[in-house]
């Protein structure tokens, strides 16, 4: 046996995957098959000598489903980005993908104005029979009756063809899911209303009401198109965080070859090969430096937002972006071996890897489907049965006919089109409002249930960047006066503690003086003139050198908290320094103290160092932390988690994030952070606010209470109404439900689930 992945096409809703499943189960050769509704995709374990995909795609194929070859899971054999975008079937799907969501808009924009047209006028006829006071409609029944049949045909035939193909399958395979169910209540109710207004010869024969049903084969329709076409686009951008992942690498690289430079594509670079980097130049490749030193921003590895220095020997990774100087390297690591290619698998894995979606929605009607087409159609026989021998066969036939239908048509799930997108549009309206953006309603499901919340350190507690946070001085120098001196020698410097000055500097409007004889002492500080005089700014090296004593275990504590000392001294003296550290975020405390009041653990996952972490932490009331990990370690914690029964929602920025943002139940980004974080994430909190984090949870948890509310509305009419149009109460009180009512529950399902679902408007978070 072994185990494949493949891409599946044509799955409209989750009992499409148990559909594909079970099919698939029953061939010789397949011992288990998991079908993913969420990402499209089936893991498959099968013997390929006795089922090979033409045989799978043979019997899922007459359902209206495709399979096909996964070509993500076949690795990253590609170093060129265009070749993993092409390897991972990237392109296509989103083609394919666009495609359809256009051709589902351009349905949707027909279909919507005539639904809503239809529907108050629905409303204005049934109450115009039920209320005196209420006037009747001003268009002859004969023209209305002529533009309802002309405007259903088109709507079903057209807009509600995969209900359509739903009836014709279940009627070939005996598969039924939400599809059959729409399709043979619209069907019956078009069909049905035609005979009545095209045949009237027939509808006196049988003796029916003079009642047709098209503007409820119009109004279901196009709610549940609506439905669908607003899931679709919440899945679109299940590939972008790859596509973004693939963007990160280089797409050529500056190789020495016979002793000259000359750029080829990555896909070219091999093993040894000597690589030169240019300031501003992505690392194509994982490698090991041979000559030179430079900065490198290694943010998209490890969070931190301070570029690492790289000197010979020291390893430099695929991605990453070389800040200032030049040097070359020695390729160590290729194609599929760098870290960024483990980064991209790993996201891959953990998207591939999520329980499918089983929306509430989809649960009833795996069971509702089934049982209201049994019902509906043991009621017509009972009628031709049993109601021919007391009340003769044209009274049989016209009161079976007429709970036929009114059964099919109260079972109709219009306000179950609207359950769940009305909560959802809502819900993610009030959250947009609150700066929460949530990219899908499976997001919002889960998150509800989160019990642990893991947080990065940088850019989630912290701010990100380095900032000036406190300032020391001696020998009677003013604060305003070191700043001025510091940021005169720094404004010369590209090190981004050099900037954090600077910044600070601007920020306090402190004017800065001209520096001359500007010299930058490697790897210690920096030394100018100001004033005639010689000025240092620098780290402990750079004191050593001058021969000056300072307190080195008060800058001890403070290097273990995470702050970089920058001192500043003349030849004699120190005339005092600066810290520069990664501040906490204002509401982070406070972030943090709302997510334990809501019962939440809260853990920190961080590459920083651990006495770092530590203090962080401590700052904020977070009592968990995990530091110095890297993505892979990031990504196994929140498995762990998850293994000990945790719902995990993780919030971070970086690169560095993403396959755990993926992995996680929920995944939550900064929108300060990057954009694979932010794709690989099920939310997004503006201004990268972590305080939203504590109202995306009760966000969560109101909309899905909504959610239920809704269901029951769209439900309680079902469930009052299915046995009275069967005619339960017939024998006894001989009540028959009226199709006008019939007509009017489903209308006020959807009032009600309407209703309820703006409730969410006045929440407070």
């Amino acid at each position: 046996m072994m185990q494949k992945n493949y891409t599946v096409k044509g799955m409209h809703c989750a009992s499409c995957s148990a559909i594909i499943t079970k099919t698939l189960k029953k061939l010789p050769g397949v011992e288990s098959c998991d079908v993913n509704f969420a990402t499209e995709k089936a893991s498959i374990s099968l013997d390929p000598d006795k089922v090979t995909l033409a045989d799978m795609n043979a019997e899922v194929g007459k359902l209206g489903y495709t399979l096909g070859e996964d070509h993500a899971s076949m690795g990253h054999a590609g170093n060129h980005t265009e070749d993993h975008a092409e390897h991972l079937g990237l392109t296509q799907t989103k083609e394919d993908k666009l495609r359809e969501l256009q051709e589902m808009k351009t349905k949707v924009d027909f279909v919507m104005p005539v639904t809503f047209l239809v529907f108050v006028l629905m409303m204005w006829d049934i109450a115009s029979q039920l209320f005196l006071e209420i006037p009747r409609l001003p268009i002859p029944m004969p023209l209305f009756n002529t533009i309802s049949f002309l405007l259903s045909a088109v709507v079903l035939f057209w807009i509600g063809k995969p209900f359509v193909d739903g009836v014709v399958k279940f009627l070939l395979y005996r598969v039924a899911n939400m599809d059959t169910l729409i399709g043979i209540g619209t069907l019956t109710a078009f069909l049905y209303s035609s005979i009545i207004f095209l045949l009237p010869p027939v509808r006196n024969l049988l003796k029916v009401p003079e009642f047709t049903y098209f503007d409820v084969t119009i109004v279901v329709i196009g709610f549940v198109t609506l439905g669908k076409y607003l899931e679709a686009r919440s899945k679109l951008k299940t590939g972008d965080a790859i596509e973004k992942l693939l963007n990160l690498q280089a797409k050529t690289a500056l190789v020495i070859r016979n002793k000259e430079e000359v750029e080829v594509p990555i896909s070219e670079v091999v093993h040894d090969d000597i690589i030169i980097v240019k300031p501003g130049s992505k690392i194509p490749v994982d490698g090991m430096v041979v000559d030179g030193s430079s900065y490198v921003d290694e943010s998209m590895i490890t969070g931190e937002p301070v570029p690492v220095e790289k000197h010979k020997n020291d390893t430099v990774v695929a991605g990453t972006i070389n800040t200032t100087g030049t040097f070359t390297f020695k390729a160590t690591k290729v194609g599929s071996e760098t870290l960024l290619a483990h980064i991209i698998t790993m996201v891959e894995e953990a998207q591939g890897s999520k329980a499918p979606i089983q929306a509430l929605a989809d649960k009833i009607s795996s069971v509702f489907v089934p049982v209201v087409l049994v019902i509906s159609f043991l009621t017509l026989a009972a009628w031709l049965v049993f109601g021919t021998q007391y009340l003769g066969f044209s009274q049989a036939v016209s009161y079976g006919l007429t709970s036929f239908v009114g059964i099919l048509v109260i079972a109709c799930p219009c306000a179950l089109g609207l359950a769940t997108p009305t909560a959802i549009i809502v819900g993610v309206g009030k959250g947009a409002q609150e700066g929460i953006l949530v990219k899908d309603a499976a997001t919002l499901e889960k998150l509800h249930k989160v019990t642990a919340v893991v947080v990065d350190k940088t850019g989630t507690i912290t701010k990100g960047k380095p900032e000036l946070i406190s300032i020391r001085t001696h020998e009677g120098v003013s604060e305003k006066e070191a700043v001025a001196m510091m940021a005169s020698l720094e404004s010369r410097s590209e090190h981004p503690i050099a900037h954090a000055i600077v910044t600070y500097a601007k920020d306090h409007a402190i004017n800065t003086h001209t520096i001359e004889n500007f010299e930058i002492m490697k790897g210690k500080g920096i030394r100018g003139t100001i004033k005639g005089k010689e000025y240092f700014a620098g780290n402990m090296a750079m004191l050593d050198e001058l021969g000056l004593k300072i307190d080195r275990k008060a800058l001890e504590k403070d290097t273990l908290e995470g702050k970089t000392p920058v001192i500043l001294a003349t030849k004699e003296k120190v005339l005092g320094m600066v810290m520069v550290a990664d501040a906490v975020k204002p509401e982070a405390r406070d972030a943090v103290e709302k997510l334990q009041q809501l019962g939440i653990k809260v853990i920190m996952l961080t590459g920083d160092n651990k006495n770092t972490a530590q203090f962080i932490a401590s700052q904020v009331g977070i009592d968990e932390v995990v530091a110095e990990v890297l993505p892979q370690s990031k990504l196994a914690k929140i498995k762990e988690l998850q293994e000990k029964g945790e719902i995990v929602a993780m919030a971070g920025d970086g690169v560095n994030d993403a396959p755990a943002l993926a992995q996680a139940d929920v995944g939550i980004a900064m929108s300060t952070g990057t954009d694979v974080a932010i794709e690989s994430a099920g939310i997004t909190l503006l201004n990268g606010d972590i305080s939203k984090l504590a109202k995306a949870i009760r966000l969560s948890k109101f909309t899905m209470r909504g959610i239920k509310q809704n269901l029951f509305w769209a439900f309680i009419y079902n469930v009052v109404g299915i046995p009275i149009a069967a005619g339960l109460l017939y024998p006894f009180w001989g009540i028959l439900l009226n199709p006008v009512f019939a007509g009017l529950a489903m209308a006020f399902s959807s009032v009600s689930v309407v209703s309820n679902s703006l409730r969410l408007k006045m929440r407070k978070l």
